[in-house]
């Protein structure tokens, strides 16, 4: 008997305004693979995340996990389910340190007061760096920092599942491999699926299992990094 895929979704149609982005889309997650989503701006990469996560509403098609359908997902439900995004922009408020930002991610992951100090820690030991800056606030921190407090706060809640929205945006390349490489060690330690769009190509496929390629709200391309290694035939596909 096969096992099911830990995320999957089919017939989706996603859109805004009356207008789909997403017309009977279909894109399924394994477990313990980290899939690269790659295509042009304006592809439907982001619309996709903020679907599976449920922060667009489905007009029609449907969200499984572990196999089994996901009734009306929103974002608390699939937090639950052991969900979590880390959202194009970092999203930090940047008159928050970054520890009250953590604070948030307590409550958001309904974390027990008694298992908050272990969580820090733990987060910490994947990204050791948080600790320099644990009480700054996050509008002082460059792009980098922000990047990893975003991060950081989706882990708190150990998740299953890590949804990255353009992780790389405002980063040098040496600052975006040195945030990779914990991602990757991370999801190799605890069997994590990740689904990861980035336009960072090069970088991204070091990390990846599989790759698909969307253009004009549409999976045009699939196969693993081999394939995508090619300058030439990578720039067309935008």
């Amino acid at each position: 008997m096969s096992v099911p895929n830990f995320l999957e979704a089919t017939n989706l149609r996603v859109g805004y305004g009356g207008r789909p982005v997403l017309d009977h889309f279909n894109i399924s997650l394994a477990h313990n693979e980290v899939l690269c989503l790659i295509g042009h701006n304006g592809a439907g990469k982001s619309t996709l995340l903020k679907a599976l996560f449920g922060l667009t509403p489905l007009t029609d098609g449907t969200i499984f996990l572990d196999g089994k359908a996901v009734d009306a997902p929103d974002p608390r439900k699939m937090n639950a389910a052991g969900i979590a995004l880390v959202p194009e922009g970092r999203g930090v408020f940047p008159g928050l340190t970054v520890a009250e930002i953590m604070r948030l991610g307590f409550w958001a992951n309904g974390i027990a007061s008694g298992e908050q100090a272990a969580r820090v820690d733990w987060v910490m030991a994947v990204l050791p760096a948080i600790k320099r800056f644990y009480n700054q606030r996050a509008g002082t921190l460059s792009g980098g920092q922000q990047q990893m407090v975003s991060l950081g706060r989706a882990l708190l809640g150990k998740p299953r599942c890590l949804l990255l929205d353009e992780p790389s945006i405002g980063l040098a390349p040496k600052l975006f491999q040195d945030l990779l490489g914990p991602i990757r060690a991370l999801q190799q330690e605890r069997q994590m699926s990740i689904l990861i769009v980035e336009q960072n190509v090069r970088e991204a496929l070091k990390i990846s299992d599989r790759v698909i390629v969307m253009k004009s709200g549409e999976l045009i391309r699939e196969g693993p990094p081999a394939d995508f290694s090619n300058n030439t035939e990578l720039m067309e596909l935008y």
